[in-house]
C-alpha cells in the first residue's frame, strides 16, 4: 500500500492480511448535515481548485457517508504478529505458484518496463503479489466515500482531503471509472494499491490507451509500480539483498538496513552468503537487517538500496522482506519457500493453506466463524483461545503449527 503515512499504511495492510482484528464495533453515528456542509466547504476550498464543479457534484449530490471507515481509521491492532507468521502467510506455496504463472504470463511487458525504468521484473512481480496476491484481491469499497467520509470527520482529516481531491480529479480526468474505483477503507487501490495522490506521482500508461488504468490493465500497473520504486530511488542491477551467515560471536547490537557499510566491510567481519561463499560484488554497500534479533535470532540479510524502495512502499521492514523473499522465489522455480536459517520458534507460522485447514477444524467443533478464508480475524481468535484453554495451551490467540497438529489429533 502506497504512501498512506507512516503510521497508517502498516495498520491498513495487517487489516488486509489477518482480516478483523478485534471485535465488532458499533459504527458512529454521523450527522447528515454537517456532512453535507463539510462538502460545501470542500468544493470551494484550495485542495480541491483541480476540481470542476461538474465533477465534484456529480459524484457527491447523493452520497452519504460511511461510519464504518471511522471504527478502522481508530483502530488499534491488538493482536501482533511475529515475524515468522508474517512471512509464513504472505510468502506460501500457493502465492509462489500463483506468482510463477503471472510472471511467465507477463514476462514480455515486465522485461519492456525493465528497459524503461530499470527495475527488475522479479521486484515488480514481488509487490504484485503482496499487495493484491497478483490482482485477485483489489478491495472493495467505494473510494469516494470513504475519502469524503474521512475529509469530514475524524482525525486526520486534511490528509484524506487531498486522497478525495486526487480521487475526483482521477475520475474527471477518466482513467478509472467510478464503478471500479474501490479498494480499502483508507482510499488504496488498484492492482497494487496506489493511495489516490501516488496515482498522479507515478501512475503510467504503459498500454498506450490515453488511460493510467492501474485496475484493470496489468501493463498500466506493473509499470507504475516500476515508477514509483525508480521515483524512491531503485537502483538498476543492483539486488535488494542476500541472506547471510554471521561468525559466532559478532557484535550484533547496531544492526540497522540503515547503518550501510561497504561490502568489502562486511567480507573482513567475516560475513558471507548462507552457504558460505564469498559475498558478491553486486551489493556495493549494505546495512545488516536481523529481523527477529530481539526474539532470539533467526536469519540475517545484507540489504542494499532497493531494499529501501520497499520498505518505502510500506512502512514495514517485515513487509519488505515478504516483498524480495517472493521477489526471489517467483524468478526461481527451485527455491523454497523458507529461509535457510530457521527463525528462532519451535511453533512456525501457518500458511494460508494451513490457516483454512484450522479454520475447517474449528468449524467442525462448532466454532461460529463463518467460512474457511484463510484470514485469521476476531472470531477465528476466540475459537482458537477456547482450544487453546481446552487443550492447555496458553490462550493467546494464536494460530500455529502445535495447534494445528493438536486438533487433527485430536478429531
Amino acid at each position: 500500500m502506497v504512501t498512506l503515512g507512516r503510521r497508517a499504511a502498516p495498520l491498513a495492510f495487517a487489516a488486509c492480511l489477518l482480516g478483523t482484528a478485534s471485535a465488532q464495533e458499533t459504527p458512529p453515528a454521523l450527522d447528515d448535515a454537517a456532512f453535507r456542509s463539510c462538502l460545501a466547504q470542500l468544493q470551494g476550498s484550495a485542495a480541491f481548485r483541480n476540481v470542476d464543479r461538474a465533477t465534484f457534484a456529480q459524484h457527491t449530490q447523493n452520497l452519504a457517508p460511511d461510519p464504518s471507515v471511522l471504527v478502522l481509521l481508530d483502530r488499534q491492532p491488538e493482536f501482533t504478529l511475529p515475524v515468522w507468521d508474517y512471512i509464513a502467510v504472505l510468502v506460501d506455496d500457493e502465492r509462489v505458484a500463483d506468482g510463477r504463472a503471472a510472471y511467465a504470463k507477463w514476462q514480455d511487458t515486465l522485461r519492456r518496463i525493465e528497459q524503461q525504468s530499470g527495475v527488475a521484473p522479479n521486484i515488480v512481480m514481488g509487490v504484485w503479489g503482496v499487495e493484491s496476491n497478483f490482482g485477485q484481491i483489489l478491495g472493495g469499497r467505494p473510494l469516494v466515500q470513504s475519502l469524503a467520509t474521512l475529509s469530514c470527520f475524524g482525525r486526520r482529516q486534511s490528509y484524506f482531503r487531498g486522497e478525495f481531491a486526487a480521487t475526483l480529479r482521477i475520475l474527471q480526468e477518466g482513467h478509472i471509472p467510478a464503478e471500479k474505483l474501490v479498494g480499502s477503507w483508507a482510499g488504496a487501490f488498484g492492482q497494487t494499491q496506489f493511495m489516490p495522490s501516488t496515482f498522479f506521482r507515478s501512475a503510467v500508461d504503459f498500454d498506450g490507451d490515453g488511460r493510467r488504468d492501474i485496475v484493470d490493465s496489468v501493463p498500466d500497473a506493473l509499470a507504475s509500480t516500476a515508477k514509483f520504486l525508480q521515483n524512491a530511488g531503485y537502483r538498476r542491477g543492483e539486488p535488494w539483498g542476500f541472506e547471510v551467515r554471521l561468525p559466532a560471536g559478532m557484535d550484533t547490537s547496531d544492526a540497522s538496513r540503515k547503518n550501510k557499510r561497504p561490502i568489502d566491510a562486511w567480507r573482513r567481519a567475516g560475513v558471507t552468503l548462507v552457504d558460505g561463499a564469498p559475498l558478491p560484488d553486486s551489493l556495493p554497500s549494505a546495512g545488516l537487517l536481523i529481523p527477529a534479533r530481539n526474539r532470539g535470532g533467526g536469519p540475517a540479510f545484507l540489504v542494499g538500496r532497493n531494499f529501501d524502495t520497499l520498505y518505502s512502499y510500506n512502512a514495514s521492514e517485515n513487509y519488505a522482506l515478504a516483498i524480495a523473499q517472493l521477489s526471489n522465489l517467483v524468478a526461481n522455480p527451485s527455491g523454497s519457500v523458507a529461509f535457510v536459517t530457521p527463525w528462532p520458534t519451535d511453533d512456525p507460522g501457518l500458511s494460508r493453506a494451513q490457516n483454512r485447514e484450522l479454520q475447517t477444524l474449528l468449524l467442525a467443533r462448532g466454532h461460529d466463524i463463518g467460512t474457511a478464508d484463510g484470514l485469521i480475524g476476531a472470531k477465528t481468535r476466540e475459537a482458537i483461545k477456547a482450544e487453546q484453554q481446552r487443550l492447555g495451551f496458553k490462550p493467546d490467540g494464536r494460530a500455529g503449527q502445535k495447534l494445528l497438529a493438536a486438533l487433527k489429533t485430536a478429531r
